[in-house]
């Protein structure tokens, strides 16, 4: 197969010889938990066929026609012998009650993958699947082919794990590795550079997941996993990019930073705005990098993103009922979550009749483990010339913390 088209058949795709992938596109998703998704995303599922066949993960259950539409391309769904599920979360199992009522395929799973599968599918029949409790280095022979398993604990659920095709050195990664786009070609030379969405995708996924990740990185290095294509359950297969995108999740997960600062802030009557455009402008007369991100014009997921290989970040409130804005509440949630590493940050804001936005941020920063620079910059009313001054001076203060890392 050559690497400028990818080879077709009546909409299932051949990756390797033998190898498809029989997934399905969701071009007009939004959401994603959370996540926004303004390109859409795949749910990805591959049919791998020896002397005996096996189906690697399923599709988000309304997706599921679509995912046996190809299958049936390939081989009657009937006749399968196999299906890996990698990971239980539901945007890769949710088909699996329906493709059940077609076959008697035995399920290779991990022991925690048991329990979730039985949560969610108990009343549709999973007391009687047939199921096979695996574990890393376990192999599945299917005559020409073989798959070896490797649990992937917490990246990102408990049970989820990996899959190798040995022969054709296709690493089959789940949620490592992926990107939410919707698009008809398969691999990232078809459709260009797709690092910033799997920056993206792992700033909103993996983040909090660096040392798992480290650690099974590790597995495959001593297990001697050397992938000429990782096809992940999401967006695109990596093949001509492979090298780039190992390079970036290695930095990635150990933290590297960039000389880079994000102001991300929101405001009520201007003033907190006012503030936060003079703190960049400082950090940026300082020759450092610098983002301004305003709450309600950017989307969590990108703020996360461009948080990826910043040194340090600014989070400005005004205070609103002597707390914080609503926005800003839901940023610093959603920030705790992902817990993101290697980090300075600074609180500021305005207030009128009363304040405590401040002091609220610089609570919630500590809480997420972030090293937190005081004290925080906090105006009343309107910014002027003195309270300029000020913020300039913090804006000089993040641009030198952010070119000592």
């Amino acid at each position: 197969m050559g690497d400028m088209e990818t080879e077709k058949t009546d909409g299932a795709v051949e990756i390797a010889r033998g190898v498809y992938w029989v997934g399905a596109i969701d071009w007009n998703g939004r959401d994603f938990h959370g996540f926004t998704t303004p390109g859409g995303t795949t749910y990805n599922s591959y049919l791998v066929v020896g002397e005996k066949t096996a189906l690697i993960d399923t599709v988000k259950a309304p997706f599921a026609g679509e995912m046996l539409r190809r299958i049936t391309q390939i081989i009657d769904p009937s006749k399968l012998d196999y299906i890996v599920v990698n990971h239980m979360e539901l945007d890769h199992a949710g088909s699996l009650a329906e493709l059940k009522k077609q076959t008697d395929a035995k399920i290779f799973i991990t022991k925690r993958g048991v329990d979730i599968l039985n949560g969610y599918f108990r009343g549709l029949g999973s007391e009687n699947w047939d199921l096979e409790v695996v574990q890393t280095g376990d192999e599945l022979d299917l005559g020409g082919k073989t798959l070896m398993f490797l649990e992937a604990t917490m990246l990102h659920w408990p049970d989820s794990m990996e899959t190798f095709l040995k022969e054709d050195r296709i690493l089959f990664s789940n949620d490592g590795f992926g990107q939410h786009i919707a698009t008809s070609k398969r691999y990232d030379f078809e459709v260009g550079d797709v690092i910033p969405d799997a920056a993206e995708y792992y700033a909103n996924i993996l983040m909090p997941f660096h040392m798992p990740l480290l650690r099974f990185m590790g597995v495959l290095d001593k297990m001697g996993v050397d992938p000429l294509q990782i096809a992940p359950s999401h967006g695109i297969i990596w093949k001509q990019d492979l090298k780039k995108i190992l390079e970036a999740y290695r930095a990635w997960a150990n933290g590297e930073v960039n000389e880079k600062v994000l102001v991300i802030y929101d405001t009520m009557w201007g003033s907190t705005e006012i503030m936060a455009t003079e703190i960049a402008e400082a950090v940026r007369a300082a020759g450092v990098e610098v983002k301004l991100l305003n709450l309600r014009k950017n989307t969590r997921n990108h703020i996360m993103k461009e948080m990826l290989d910043a040194a340090a970040f600014a989070v400005g409130s005004p205070t609103l009922n002597n707390g914080l804005f609503p926005t800003v509440g839901d940023f610093l949630v959603y920030l705790k979550g992902l817990r993101p590493q290697k980090k300075k940050a600074v609180a500021f804001g305005s207030y009128g009749w009363g304040g405590g936005a401040v002091k609220t941020v610089e609570k919630e920063l500590k809480d997420t483990g972030i090293e937190v620079l005081e004290p925080g910059l906090q105006i009343r009313y309107r910014p002027y010339e003195k309270e300029l001054e000020r913020c300039r001076k913090l804006g000089e203060q993040l641009a030198a913390v952010a070119k000592e890392q």
